[in-house]
């Protein structure tokens, strides 16, 4: 085979008879692709006259050993070259997802989603329909009925995901759209340690809002797809629903406004605010019933931390993902929720001090996991602007 990879032949027989035989073939092949030789078959011989007539019989046999011949040694240079083009050409795409460079990028397929398929007919007719949305609740059976609430607030636009903290799923099966849910479970684990293991970005990427809600919220004032008009309108990727006022207030920021669509920034108490565009007066809500936008969300999903479960401290964090923080972190105040407080998962805990409630032992691991969340931050923005040349122990906090 040439460096243009054709193929070359040359005559050469102890016969003159079959020499002149290779010479015929020689003539007609040289020079061709090695698919051209293979494609020549042995019918293509018998109308090929060299000799006497009463030979010919014999003289397709010759042509067809010496096309048979030339045949076999095309397929073994064309083997040969295949190995040394794998060997020194294989695929390599840097630019694939991490693991899959060897892959043809063609045939990767980075993301996934939680749509229900069928097992029989054509995948590409499982899907009548593909919900935009996702919303998860992380839920434990005595707290069904105030689920069931819920989940009627949210169109057939929504997948429903909801993971169990108490290993009980099949019991929801007495709620008609739990056959149709996602259902994930493992005992005494919080909805951040399910979000980090269970939402990564690349599945979750086929839904343009993500709701991580708590178990405990009331709904009756809430529908989510009016909800999400506001939260277009008013350019949100990060939000959360107004709190009624009297019910499990922690922060002025999240109290809801009777004569507002959505607001932004707040008064706090005093000496509670440095900036008042940075939380807790602006860019800020709290972790009971967060919602994200698609690339909002890829950003908090690399920020949680696998050890802290509980995510305290995500609320003040969450501003690094969005810019400006202040314009596109708000409440929907038109669209509220009422947080009940209702401490199920907490009662799951243990208590380092003996005859004190289990959710004791929670609330401590909360306070610390604070502490550690703020010092981990702290510590990779040091290193970071360390490493390009700025010193910012000078500097006030960001």
């Amino acid at each position: 085979m040439d460096e243009e990879g054709r193929m070359r032949f040359k005559a050469d027989s102890d016969s003159e008879i079959a020499k002149g035989y290779c010479w015929c073939l020689v003539w007609m092949l040289d020079g061709s692709e090695p698919k051209e030789v293979l494609m020549v078959e042995k019918e293509d011989l018998t109308n090929m006259n060299v000799g006497l007539n009463i030979k010919a019989h014999s003289r397709v046999n010759t042509w067809q050993n010496m096309l048979f011949s030339m045949q076999k040694a095309t397929k073994d240079i064309m083997l040969l070259d295949t190995h040394h083009h794998h060997k020194f050409s294989a695929i390599w795409v840097p630019s694939n997802p991490r693991g899959a460079e060897r892959l043809p990028p063609g045939i990767v397929d980075a993301e996934s989603d939680f749509y229900l398929r069928r097992l029989w007919g054509k995948p590409s007719e499982d899907l009548a329909t593909k919900p935009k949305y996702l919303v998860t609740f992380t839920v434990g059976y005595d707290q069904r009925d105030n689920i069931d609430k819920a989940v009627k607030k949210f169109s057939d636009n929504f997948t429903i995901l909801l993971f169990h903290y108490d290993g009980r799923t099949t019991e929801w099966e007495e709620f008609e759209w739990s056959k149709k849910a996602i259902h994930v479970s493992t005992r005494k684990q919080t909805k951040w340690w399910y979000a980090k293991r269970f939402l990564h970005p690349d599945i979750v990427a086929p839904y343009d809002y993500i709701f991580i809600w708590d178990e405990d919220l009331g709904v009756e004032h809430f529908d989510a797809e009016e909800y999400l008009k506001l939260v277009r309108k008013h350019g949100l990727d990060i939000s959360q629903p107004g709190l009624e006022p009297n019910k499990g207030l922690v922060w002025q920021m999240t109290k809801r406004r009777d004569d507002q669509e959505v607001h932004k920034v707040t008064e706090e108490k005093p000496g509670r605010c440095f900036d008042p565009l940075m939380p807790p007066c602006a860019a800020f809500i709290e972790i009971m019933a967060p919602v994200f936008s698609r690339d909002a969300w890829r950003c908090v999903w690399h920020m949680i931390q696998n050890d802290l479960v509980h995510g305290w401290g995500l609320d003040f964090a969450m501003r690094k993902c969005v810019e400006p923080a202040h314009e596109k972190i708000g409440v929907v105040d038109s669209q509220w929720i009422v947080h009940q407080g209702i401490p199920s998962l907490g009662n799951q805990g243990k208590s380092a001090d003996v005859g004190k409630p289990p959710r004791n032992g929670v609330k401590d691991r909360c306070r610390t996991e604070w502490t550690m969340f703020q010092n981990r931050m702290a510590y990779a923005e040091n290193a970071y602007y360390k490493s390009i040349g700025i010193d910012m122990s000078k500097s006030t906090p960001p």
